[in-house]
This record gives C-alpha cells, sequence and structure tokens, in this order.
C-alpha cells in the first residue's frame, strides 16, 4: 500500500444502538462526493480533548439523537479499528473504538436538534434496522464490514479490525 496521507488525524467512538426489540440504529448519509446513493452509518463522532470514549459515546448519542444514554447502558469498547476516508475534500485518518448502547422502548423518536450543520446537510434518513435487514442488504456501510462483524460483535466477541480504507 503507498504512503497514507491524511489531513485530519482523531480518535473516534460509534456507537451500535439497539433499542428493545434488537433492532440498529443507522443514519442515511449522502455527501456531494458519494452521490446517488450514499451509504448507511452508526451514529458517533470525534472524542474530544480531554473526553472519555463513554463520555463521547454519551453526548454524540445525545446530539445526533436526541436520546439520553445512561453512561451504565453503554457496554465497553469492543471492537476496535482504524480507517481512512475522504469527504469534503478532506481526508481523514480515525482510530475507532465501537461500543453497544441499549435505550428502552421499540423504535424510539430520534430528533436532529443537536445536529451539526453539517450532520444536518448529510443525513437524510434515519432508520431502525433488523439485523438480518443489514447482512442481507446490498447498500454500502460504515464501517464497511458492518454486515460481516456485527452478528459477533452482538454477541460479544472482541473484534479487532484491520484497517479499512474506505474511500
Amino acid at each position: 500500500m503507498p504512503e497514507l496521507h491524511y489531513d485530519l488525524e482523531r480518535s473516534a467512538v460509534r456507537v451500535v444502538l439497539t433499542d428493545a426489540g434488537g433492532r440498529i440504529l443507522l443514519f442515511h448519509a449522502l455527501t456531494p462526493d458519494q452521490v446517488p446513493d450514499g451509504w448507511w452509518e452508526l451514529p458517533g463522532g470525534g472524542i474530544d480533548p480531554g473526553e472519555s470514549y463513554l463520555d463521547a459515546a454519551v453526548r454524540e448519542i445525545r446530539e445526533e439523537t436526541g436520546l439520553i444514554l445512561e453512561p451504565g447502558a453503554v457496554g465497553p469498547p469492543a471492537w476496535r479499528r482504524d480507517t481512512t476516508w475522504k469527504s469534503r475534500g478532506v481526508r481523514r485518518l480515525q482510530h475507532e473504538v465501537v461500543v453497544r448502547a441499549r435505550v428502552p422502548g421499540d423504535r424510539p423518536d430520534i430528533t436532529a436538534d443537536g445536529q451539526t450543520p453539517q450532520e444536518l446537510e448529510d443525513y437524510v434518513d434515519v432508520r431502525w434496522w433488523e439485523l438480518d435487514e443489514i447482512i442481507r442488504s446490498e447498500l454500502r456501510f460504515y464501517p464497511g464490514r458492518l454486515p460481516e462483524l456485527l452478528p459477533a460483535f452482538l454477541a460479544g466477541d472482541q473484534i479487532d479490525e484491520p484497517f479499512e480504507q474506505w474511500n
């Protein structure tokens, strides 16, 4: 692989957020450089300086969905990965942990009140998915191997994913 050059390096947390029925929340993202279909992604984002993965997971879910997570509802970082992708002309190198969190109720309503201007522009839909729908889907996901790795993650396996060059 040629040497990787990037504009931004950061640590991040992604959340496999499940409802009482075991459905998984995904955002449909669509950016000008990924039209016409975009991709479906786990909620989450950057870990701010001095912030723990747990604090970041609770904050990101509140900002992106309006849902309030109790810290005890967030599991440990059982999926670790490094990835790079380019969006809006910026190449990112991201060191991610993926955690599981549960919310009460079936398909709780999602609000966009706390989303950033870029998220408001990029997130064109949000949906609670059944696990088998993700596994069978031909759509694009972020993480790219989500349909393949999600069943093992939900079963409690530790996942140390190889580097992903997403785009």
